[in-house]
């Protein structure tokens, strides 16, 4: 089995800085394509941020130039660090790994972490 694992959400106020962490645990042999997705109420899950194995980054717009993600891959973790939050990123946050393990190649989903921005 493999687990996904978020932390480092909560509640900021507009301006401020966040940095969201990603895990994988279990049977993992290597983390492709890892991306960053939010989804806020009644409104669709949305990808905002990617990177490659090779570590090539592309961003939304809405979080271009603000919003950062990486990828440690000898600790099998992916960042997103969010600079200058403002109330509309306020959303649950989602990480989606793409993996290579006891099951081949499979999509993995976090369980979320909720980001709560006040103005």
């Amino acid at each position: 089995q493999v687990q996904l694992v978020e932390s480092g959400g909560g509640l900021v106020q507009a301006g401020g800085s966040l940095r969201l962490s990603c895990v994988a645990s279990g049977r993992v042999f290597r983390l492709n394509a890892m991306g960053w997705y939010r989804q806020a109420p009644e409104k669709q899950r949305e990808l905002i941020a990617v990177i490659t194995g090779g570590g090539s980054a592309n961003y939304a717009d809405s979080v271009k130039g603000r919003f950062t993600i990486s990828r440690d891959n000898a600790k099998n973790t992916m960042y997103l660090q969010m600079n200058s939050l403002k109330p509309e990123d306020t959303a649950v946050y989602y990480c989606n790994v793409r993996v290579l393990s006891d099951y081949g190649f499979n999509n993995y989903w976090g369980q979320g972490t909720q980001v709560t921005v006040s103005s």
